[in-house]
């Protein structure tokens, strides 16, 4: 078995005569496992699969063609199952020793009760089950499987054998690293140094004579694969790696499953092709490869008809070849690969979602709800652009109206307004008219006249300021704010009222708070409203007799609000009317239109107040403007 010479001599003649002896005694042991066979299947007993690898469970590709044809076995079968796993460990070695220790273990292992069928992975574990099934397993059927066409031994087949195979496109592989990349101009090969991957090494040759000048082809397989990895990681431009096998390395490594591949991944500069599927998805960028799911298709389909009485010689596969290209999105990206670049009908797997495609669903309901909000803001918009506009037609009518009431106001103003004008204007006429006399003398008084002169001045501007007040009152001008000092506002509505107040014999009282008063409104609405309440009270006050006849104005600060009072002496409103004194048309006159206080209250509003209206205690009534103040 290990190839080492005993101490011990024997002759070559007791040797032979030993050998022969054990075959004789292995053949009688399998005859008495086949009738054994019979009997458990007569009893319905768990159908026995051994299976034989050729490097190892965990060695791919064939771990992964093992792994589904074992899923596939356990989904497909009606009996119960007994899958036994063997590995050929000689296969991993770069000199493999010799077989015979395996040989008499697998056949003291199944004395007596050999398998009901044989299952061989990969081509050294068919050419074991062909060596040695006279030995082993004589009558027992074998599926080969998951080996290439040109390793399969044709002449040394019986009927009891059932090929599932696979014919290796090279060309194919190798043309499509052309299509994707057509600037290469070298492909490194990373290929291991077992028995089995050298032969590929001699086939890759011969397959690709055929590209003569076109690619040059380095081969790396003589290196370590430590070697290999750097040699990777420095490869020229327009150079790519082309993965074959890697289980074993010139230095006698052994690498289970993908973990060569992860690390050639890590370091590499180029992409990496490969047209074994069970590594696509691990690293490689794809092209056409082989069928592992076919494989094993046909493979369970072959145990699963023979296991149910059919004879083996009556199942034939044809070869299979390379399935459709097939690319790995990832490696298209991180290589730059265009896809417009890769063949026909070709499949693209492990594409990464877009956002539409990943949260489809809740962008449409997102969407949804956005058509939703905009529907109702834009339903919002068109309301509030109407309510402007209703808003601006009542500013309008609000100012022609207000503007109107002015007009009907300094109406009842006119005395007032005309013995205002008449005071300044006789005492500009006095004083000129002594001025002249005095400048007929024969030496006028300088001084005298110059006094006379600052007194005319004086009356002159007295007149002026009455006609200004007069005039900013009856001038028609929109609504119009602006930061004023309400005192002061309220000062000028009281100085238009006071003459018209001593022509009544009222007494007219301001009483302003000492701080400022800074709000936001328009002055001249805000005084009509002073003056509609001012000239309400007087009449109050004439229509009742009153014996005090006083009607008192006053501003205080009131936290964050300023209010204008206006109290009379008269009688008071009547309870039953106080709620009713803003309405439109409403009004205690006898000849009144009712719209004063209407529009008063309409003024006080658009600037964000209040007004309202209370009786005193000891008569009269009170009319209180709240407005809000700045800052």
């Amino acid at each position: 078995m290990s190839g080492r010479r005993s101490g011990v001599s024997v002759k070559p003649g007791a040797v032979w005569v030993a050998w022969l002896g054990l075959g004789l005694l292995l053949t009688a042991c399998v005859l008495s496992g086949s009738a054994d066979a019979a009997q458990r299947s007569a009893r319905g007993e768990p159908k026995r699969v051994l299976i034989l690898h050729s490097f190892g469970r965990e060695f791919r590709p064939w771990s992964e063609y093992a792994r589904s044809i074992k899923a596939g076995l356990e989904q497909r079968s009606s009996w119960p199952l007994d899958i036994q796993e063997h590995t050929l460990l000689s296969a991993r070695f770069n000199n493999p020793g010799p077989e015979a220790p395996f040989v008499e273990y697998l056949a003291s292992l199944y004395q007596g009760a050999p398998p009901d069928i044989v299952i061989s992975i990969g081509a050294p574990a068919a050419r074991f089950a062909q060596r040695y099934r006279a030995k082993l397993f004589p009558d027992t059927p074998m599926v080969l499987t998951v080996v290439e066409e040109r390793l399969v031994d044709r002449s040394d087949l019986t009927d009891n054998d059932v090929v599932v195979s696979a014919r290796l496109d090279f060309m194919a592989v190798f043309d499509n690293i052309l299509r994707v990349l057509p600037d290469t101009k070298a492909v490194a090969i990373v290929i291991g140094a077992s028995p089995l991957e050298k032969f590929w090494i001699d086939a890759l040759k011969r397959d690709l004579i055929p590209l003569g000048n076109r690619l040059e082809l380095v081969w790396l397989s003589d290196l370590s694969f430590q070697e290999i990895l750097e040699r990777a990681a420095k490869l020229p431009p327009h150079t790519v790696l082309f993965w074959g096998l890697m289980s074993v390395d010139a230095a006698g490594v052994m690498y289970e499953g993908d973990l060569a591949l992860r690390s050639l991944r890590a370091v590499a500069n180029a992409p990496i092709f490969s047209y074994q599927d069970p590594f696509f998805g691990g690293g490689t960028v794809g092209g056409p490869m082989q069928l592992t799911a076919e494989t094993s298709r046909k493979t369970v389909d072959a145990v699963m008809r023979i296991l149910g009485g059919e004879k083996p010689s009556a199942i034939k596969y044809e070869p299979i070849e390379f399935g459709r290209p097939k690319y790995d999105w990832r490696e298209l990206q991180r290589w730059g690969i265009s896809e417009t670049s890769l063949p026909p009908n070709s499949e693209i797997l492990f594409r990464e979602p877009t956002i539409w495609e990943r949260y489809r669903g809740q962008m449409l309901l997102i969407a949804a709800i956005i058509l939703v909000q905009a529907g109702l803001i834009s339903g919002l918009l068109h309301e509030r652009n109407g309510r402007r506009v209703a808003e601006i037609e009542s500013r309008r009518r609000l100012a022609e109206l207000a503007h109107a009431n002015r007009y009907s106001s300094v109406g009842e103003l006119t005395t007032s307004i005309a013995h205002e004008l008449n005071q300044p204007l006789g005492s500009i006429l006095t004083n000129a008219e002594t001025a002249e006399l005095m400048l007929q003398g024969n030496s006028p008084d300088i001084n005298e006249i110059r006094l006379i002169l600052a007194d005319i001045r004086r009356d002159d501007q007295r007149a002026s300021e009455v006609i200004r007040r007069l005039r900013s009152v009856l001038k028609k001008t929109p609504f119009e704010i602006k930061n004023i000092e309400l005192n002061e506002t309220v000062r000028e509505a009281v100085g238009l009222a006071r003459a018209v107040a001593e022509g009544r014999r009222i007494t007219l009282i301001y009483t302003p708070v000492l701080a400022d008063l800074r709000v936001k409104g328009d002055p001249i609405q805000l005084q009509q409203v002073v003056l509609n309440l001012i000239i309400n009270a007087m009449d109050a006050i004439t229509d009742a007799n009153a014996g005090k006849r006083e009607v008192s104005v006053w501003t205080v600060r009131a936290g964050k609000e300023s209010e204008v009072n206006v109290v009379d002496t008269g009688p008071g409103v009547a309870a039953s009317d106080l709620a009713h004194v803003f309405d439109p048309f409403f009004s205690t006159k006898p000849q009144g239109m009712g719209m004063g206080l209407a529009i008063a209250r309409t003024i006080v509003e658009a600037h964000h107040g209040t007004i309202n209206a209370t009786n005193q205690q000891a008569g009269g009534a009170r009319f209180t403007i709240r407005l809000p103040l700045l800052g």
